[in-house]
């Protein structure tokens, strides 16, 4: 059962972005909130999200703040013997800076950002469970402007001591022609679609304004000749 709208959202996209990609195995998404980095059982791998972005929700004062820097953990494990997987994931919270109390509060996060954030995921995934090539890891989430400097005492992950690892700007520069050529390799409108003068309606169009003209010119000199 899903705790919150974020948590159902989160297990949609996994699910169906992962029957995508491996229909032939069984995957589970578990939210643990105990997730500790570096501490795997045997078979587990690790996944670190670093830089996503989110929204927070004081639930003692209502400020709402934005924050670039999200730190989502995942320990993945998969079962080649079975074609099952599991994934145990937990979103580090912030501390509301304004009223000062010590309630952790969690972060939601836009569809948008949860399927690019699930796509990282799955690629780490393949990779190391699979032995695959997973490919290009999406840092757009990474990229956008920070609303203030990072307070590292307000920070749950901080305060675990991981560190924030910063995109280079040659990654940055990467991303953003990638972002370029997938945008300028979907699909676009046809070019008849417009007022186009060649298309069959304008064709249409200019052929009755002939027969018009033709006819008026026909009768005029008919009645000439009257």
């Amino acid at each position: 059962m899903c705790t919150s709208l974020t948590t159902c959202e989160w297990k949609k996209v996994f699910y169906e972005k992962m029957e995508v990609a491996k229909p032939a195995d069984s995957w589970e998404l578990i939210i643990d909130p105990n997730l500790k980095p570096n501490e795997l059982a045997p078979g587990w791998k690790q996944y670190l999200e670093q830089h996503a972005s989110g929204r927070f929700h004081c639930s003692w004062c209502w400020h709402t703040w934005q924050s670039a820097h999200v730190v989502i953990l995942f320990h993945m494990h998969l079962d080649q013997a079975q074609r099952m997987g599991s994934v145990r994931m937990r979103v580090f919270k912030q501390l509301c800076y304004e009223c000062g109390t010590a309630r952790l509060d969690e972060s939601s996060m836009l569809e948008e950002n949860i399927e690019g954030l699930v796509d990282n995921l799955i690629t780490s995934l393949r990779e190391q469970c699979y032995g695959e090539d997973g490919g290009h890891y999406r840092i757009h989430v990474a990229s956008r402007p920070d609303s203030g400097p990072h307070r590292a005492e307000f920070c749950e992950a901080c305060q675990e001591g991981i560190a924030h690892w910063k995109p280079s700007e040659k990654l940055l520069e990467e991303e953003a022609i990638t972002d370029t050529l997938s945008e300028a390799s979907r699909p676009r409108a046809p070019a008849g679609s417009g007022y186009n003068f060649l298309s069959l309606r304008w064709c249409l169009f200019w052929a009755s304004l002939c027969l018009l003209v033709g006819y008026l010119q026909f009768s005029f000199r008919s009645s000439a000749f009257l």
